[in-house]
């Protein structure tokens, strides 16, 4: 048992409200229940209630034990003081006011539905399982899943939002240098996202916007703030970008990051920081305006288009500067643009539109739908109880509900728990 639960059945009035008596015999009639503080404070604001014959306006406060008024300190607190109810699950302690009259304290254990009790402690106490209810979820309609899928994913989009917006302030709302940084930490992936994000934010985005229509200079703002121009070399192509960076360090006043930043260790070839520095410059330069060009296309085939490119010809024959390896064009794969197309590009669009008052849900959630699922552990998971993720919306979506529900145990606010718990 915890307070979640008492919260949850207060706010949604699930226990008998017909002879409801304080542990002093005193009838309670619900005008209104109140509204739920998330924050510090009563646990309901604005409440409504009769209590014997007299209307009372104030806050509720919840706790499993009247003591618990105590343990907690709330006769010090004057957040406290408009308190006109104390619901508790088992009442152990009279509970006084500084007017030195009894708090009205409602022991509601009794006025509870024993089979919402059960199902609660089936459900939110489970600890033996992936998620509480891998048992049960099989039993539920399919409708109920599907709505709170969609509902999950534009949840996990508004999430992904706050950071957006944080980069938003920094770069003084500038949506072209967000999306280069987006981007760049997408392109770096989880080993090296991180490090790519700080690469992208070493330098100012005008500098960008000045050298991008020279592929070399480009290269070379790129690989030089990496820190992968700073060796003696021999190479031709090595040799002019390190050129080329130090007349632009000079001009620009420009500092790399440290040495080591990047990581090798155990990755695929593809998937190098400098192949994905060299797929990164060459999209910038062969296209022009991309931010433009993102938020005026809505299908998959059209971002594929837009992510076509090619590396420059050294790359095609290299994995680094030191060693030369068998051709390959090293395109960007359709999983990798979908990657991007999930945690960048939509989020991204997201925030755009929204800004303008032109955000359509609907549209995103097309787009979406025209996306693969993902492949993790998770969503392997949930196959195996036969939640199936078919695109990459409801993907998401089971990862938001892995990771923000069952893994928090917030069975009570997710509608496959509440449609559990009543049945």
């Amino acid at each position: 048992m915890n307070e979640e639960f008492l919260y949850y059945v207060w706010q949604y009035k699930l226990f008998s409200k017909t002879n409801l008596y304080t542990v002093d015999n005193k009838e309670v009639i619900i005008l209104k229940s109140g509204n739920h503080n998330k924050n510090s404070g009563p646990d309901f604001f604005n409440a409504h209630l009769k209590i014997d014959d007299q209307i009372w306006f104030g806050n509720v406060e919840m706790h499993l034990k009247s003591s618990d008024w105590y343990l907690h300190k709330h006769e010090e607190d004057t957040k406290y003081d408009a308190v006109i109810l104390h619901i508790v699950w088992e009442h152990d302690a009279e509970v006084f006011m500084k007017n030195n009259k009894a708090l009205a304290t409602l022991e509601i254990k009794g006025f509870v539905d024993r089979k919402l009790l059960l199902n609660y402690q089936k459900l939110v106490l489970n600890k033996q399982s992936w998620i509480s209810c891998e048992s049960q979820i099989k039993s539920l309609k399919q409708f109920v899943i599907d709505n709170w899928i969609e509902r999950l994913y534009f949840e996990r989009l508004e999430q992904k939002s706050i950071f957006i917006k944080e980069l938003l302030q920094q770069t003084n709302h500038d949506f072209e240098a967000v999306l280069f940084q987006l981007l760049a930490k997408n392109f770096g992936l989880k080993v090296n996202g991180d490090a790519f994000l700080q690469l992208a934010k070493s330098f100012d985005f005008s500098i960008l916007r000045k050298v991008r229509f020279n592929e070399c200079q480009l290269t070379a703002l790129f690989f030089g703030q990496a820190g992968f121009l700073d060796k003696e070399v021999k190479e031709e192509y090595t040799i002019l970008l390190k050129k080329e960076y130090e007349y632009l360090k000079y001009k620009y006043n420009l500092q790399p990051l440290a040495n080591g930043q990047f990581q090798f260790f155990r990755m695929r070839p593809n998937n190098f920081p400098t192949i994905r520095l060299a797929q990164l410059a060459s999209l910038f330069f062969l296209q022009q305006s991309l931010f433009s060009k993102l938020i005026s296309v809505s299908k998959k085939e059209d971002f594929y288009k837009l992510f076509s490119i090619n590396v420059s010809d050294f790359w095609k024959t290299h994995y680094t500067f030191e060693t030369e390896s068998k051709k390959s064009h090293k395109k960007l794969t359709k999983s990798f643009i979908d990657l991007l197309l999930i945690n960048t590009i939509i989020p991204l669009k997201f925030v755009y539109l929204k800004s303008m008052g032109k955000v359509d849900e609907e549209d995103i959630m097309q787009l979406m739908k025209q996306i693969s699922s993902e492949k993790n552990s998770i969503i392997s998971n949930f196959s195996t109880l036969s939640v199936n993720a078919e695109n990459a919306l409801e993907s998401q979506a089971l990862l938001q509900l892995k990771n923000n529900y069952c893994a928090k145990k917030r069975c009570l606010q997710c509608a496959i728990g509440n449609n559990l718990l009543r049945t």
